[in-house]
């Protein structure tokens, strides 16, 4: 039997879930697993987006972070991450994959990044495309 994935969006997705749980050879070993649906590509696409125009225009501490740098300053909010001390000195950020997160923590991630960008006088250049406003 193929490995099916498929979203369940409606009561046929459901009803096709249980069809083909239905049909597993139990003797077969395999294992079940629901997970919440991944970021979208236009999930992905505005994150860069806004980590791009955050990168160009605010100044961090006296420092201007790249795009990844501030990939990590806003999952680790959304996260509630921890900082532990380095080997050599310093602070590491416990970190947290973007890649494989759900679309609802990703919907988190960009209010954090709004307040932020509201806070910061950001302007995001393509805000217009996501359905926001563009930050005062």
């Amino acid at each position: 039997m193929a490995n099916p994935t498929f979203p369940l969006r409606n009561e046929m997705d459901r009803q096709r879930a249980i069809a083909c749980i239905q049909k597993v050879d139990l003797d077969a070993g395999y294992v079940w697993t629901m997970r919440e649906q991944a970021r979208s590509d236009a999930q992905n696409r505005r994150l860069w987006a806004m980590l791009r125009d955050i990168s160009r225009q605010v100044e961090w501490y006296g420092r201007k972070l790249d795009e990844e740098s501030w990939k990590h300053v806003f999952s680790a909010a959304v996260q509630q991450q921890d900082a532990v001390p380095g080997i050599n000195g310093g602070f590491v950020v416990l970190g947290v994959s973007t890649r494989k997160q759900s679309k609802k923590w990703f919907n988190d991630l960009f209010e954090v990044m709004e307040a932020f960008a509201v806070e910061h006088g950001v302007r995001f250049t393509t805000a217009d495309h996501w359905g926001i406003g563009a930050a005062a």
